[in-house]
This record gives structure tokens, sequence and C-alpha cells, in this order.
């Protein structure tokens, strides 16, 4: 009856492209798959946060070789531009919760050797503030965790962060502002003493949500702090 039950339901509500939103059975149709294979991030990139570089002699972008960041490595799949950031926008705001499954198959693929190396004892989702959470009905950060943590066998532990403080959004800031903005908005627990944490979000822009959340993550004593997200900003 099941079986039944979800051939009927995928004739009414079909399969559609989570970047351009027609219908397609195997998910990423192949005009947006050729776009978004030219927004992935390759070589050179930053050995901090993973955002590209501009030449091979770098080692770090500007961002990274200047400013303190607590997490000790991470990457982003895609730059942050169309049509993934709009993606993205649906997924986030628009309660397109099913393209998490789409991100996090891209995501499983393209960093099973750094997943692998990095031997993480948790994947711990960027926690919302209960508040925000409640307006807009779900976690996307959650969502992808669990989508990816049931591709790669990785445990997801949703609880050993918090969001304490709520705070304005970051987009509506400026650089110091943000930093200024999310001191003291997430709370770790103890039991993340001793774990290597990998961090997951949809978007890594400044590096100041991930940073936070790695510094109450170190603070409680955690070992390591990685991320993975979606997107990343166009760096250089």
């Amino acid at each position: 009856m099941k079986k039944i039950k979800a051939f009927f339901l995928k004739l009414l509500w079909p399969e559609v492209c989570p970047f351009c939103g027609r219908a397609f059975r195997q998910g990423i149709c192949p005009s947006c798959r050729k776009k978004i294979n030219r927004l992935v991030v390759e070589e050179p990139r930053c050995m901090k946060c993973g955002q590209p570089l501009a030449g091979n002699e770098e080692e770090y972008c500007a961002d990274c070789g200047h400013t303190h960041h607590y997490y000790d490595r991470g990457y982003g799949l895609w730059l942050h531009r169309k049509p993934v950031s709009d993606s993205i926008y649906r997924f986030k705001f628009h309660n397109q919760r099913a393209f998490g499954a789409y991100y996090a198959r891209e995501l499983a693929g393209r960093f099973e050797e750094e997943l692998y190396r990095w031997a993480p004892d948790f994947l711990v989702p960027v926690p919302l503030h209960p508040k925000k959470e409640r307006q807009r009905g779900y976690n996307q950060a959650l969502i992808l965790a669990r989508e990816l943590g049931r591709l790669t066998g990785i445990p997801v532990a949703d609880k050993l962060l918090r969001r304490v403080r709520y705070t304005t959004p970051q987009k509506k800031l400026g650089h110091r502002a943000r930093r200024q903005n999310l001191h003291g908005a997430f709370q770790a627990s103890e039991g993340v003493r001793g774990a290597v944490i990998v961090l997951v979000d949809d978007i890594y822009t400044t590096g100041n949500t991930i940073s936070g959340a790695a510094k109450a993550l170190k603070e409680a004593g955690a070992e390591k702090v990685y991320f993975l997200t979606i997107s990343i900003g166009q760096g250089y």
C-alpha cells in the first residue's frame, strides 16, 4: 500500500528541479546541471574557509588572512550565485524542504574524502533561535544535516548547540556589526567534549555565524570543528 501511495503521490506532485522549478523526475534537470557545474568551487581555494582564490600563490583569502575564525576548516559546494542563490532562498523561506535531499546528495558526493579524513563524531546543524524557527516553521540546516547524515551514516546531534540570543539578520549589518551581533548567541552542551564536529548550514558569507557557533563548541570542549555549506561567497 505504501508503494502504491508513493506512486500516486508522484503522479500528482512530480519531483521538480530544485533550481528551475520545472517537473523533472531525476531531480536536477540537465540545463540546470550545466549551470551549477560552472559554479562548483574548485582549487585554488582558501585553506581555511574554502572560498575561491585569485591565484595559486595565495593560501588564504583576504578575510581569513586578517580575521581569526574559531572553526578549523570548511567548504562550500557552489558559489552563491543564480540559480543556486534562488534555490536556497526557496529552500529557506518558501517551505521547499524537499530540496534538502538534493543538496545533501551533492555534498556527500563532493566531500566524501574530506568527511572520511575529518572522521566526525557528529553533524551539528547551525541552530535558529526558537522564535525564528517558530516563525519559519522549520530549520533548513537541520533538514540538510539529517539528509546528509542519512547518506553518510554520521550521527546528527541537533541538541548539542543552541541559539540562546535573538539576533538581527546578518544581511542587514556591516562586517564589524555582524561579528558583534553574534557575540554570545550560541551555547553548546558538555556533550561535545572531545568530539569532532562538522557544522552544517546553507550559506557561508563572512563566516561570522559559523565562527560564532564553532567558538561555543570549542569553549564547551570540542576537539575540532569543521563546516560544510551548500553555497559560499565569491571570495577573492
